[in-house]
């Protein structure tokens, strides 16, 4: 008896829950205008679009080879400049080693701005500001690299064992000597795996810029989209997916050896 009891609460209760997603759904839908019988109304668009987009023109992929090699020529560039520019920045943003917590503060909050400006957007006003082109993208990445490999690099700082940072203050080291020799040796092998981790990032990141001018294999992709070229946007699409899935293997074998 207790055991059907048990049966009918637990049907009940997810018959509760399914309500109250479906009107959540319902509330959602109506408080955002949204009109899906404008989707249902366009399905015939839709299956033009699989129709063509599923029969991918590979004529077309011998074309796509210099931008793809741009894309990662921006992606590595990018993701070295920032990689350099957060080495010195994550060890001001840690009182572990400048044990000055005013200054930690200021770099963290500088790092934290920056890190909440998205990518498009921060390519966008490079864009306005420098001009269309591959450089653009390079200064987007590194900016990008430069936030986002900041914090964890400063994070992994302060984990690290004091010992050797108490040892090396007794004989009278500096903070620069510290840095060099007490900190930097235990957190080598994690800045490596932060570094490719984010060259990782950044090649699917780049792939999409070219969208506001800033170079790459996405400005070929915007200006395809935009012709209604779905055979085209289709090849381009695979040889993206092909990239990105070679260069995340490759970082996680790097990264999973440097651990």
């Amino acid at each position: 008896m207790k055991l059907k009891e048990t049966v009918h609460f637990k049907w009940y209760k997810h018959l509760l829950i399914l309500v109250f997603l479906l009107v959540c759904f319902q509330g959602s839908a109506r408080i955002t205008s949204a009109d899906f019988a404008m989707v249902f109304s366009n399905s015939r668009q839709v299956g033009i679009f699989m129709s063509r987009f599923l029969h991918p023109d590979f004529s077309y992929l011998p074309r796509l080879v210099s931008p793809m090699v741009k894309t990662l020529q921006m992606s590595l560039l990018g993701t070295v400049i920032g990689v350099v520019l957060a080495i010195p920045i994550s060890f001001l943003a840690t009182t572990v080693v400048t044990e000055n917590r005013w200054l930690s503060t200021i770099f963290r909050f500088l790092l934290g701005l920056i890190r909440t400006i998205p990518n498009l957007l921060l390519a966008a006003l490079f864009v306005a500001v420098f001009g269309i082109g591959e450089a653009t993208g390079v200064l987007t990445i590194a900016v990008f690299t430069f936030g986002m490999v900041s914090q964890l690099m400063f994070q992994a700082i302060e984990t690290i064992d004091f010992g050797p940072i108490e040892s090396a203050s007794a004989v009278g080291a500096n903070k620069m000597q510290i840095a060099v020799w007490s900190v930097a040796p235990q957190v080598l092998s994690q800045f490596a795996s932060y570094a490719f981790y984010a060259f990782e990032v950044n090649v699917r990141a780049s792939t999409v810029l070219g969208y506001v001018g800033a170079g790459g294999i996405g400005v070929i992709l915007n200006s395809s989209l935009a012709l209604l070229n779905y055979e085209r946007v289709s090849i381009i699409i695979l040889t993206i997916l092909v990239t990105v899935t070679l260069v995340d293997k490759l970082s996680e074998l790097v990264r999973r050896s440097l651990l």
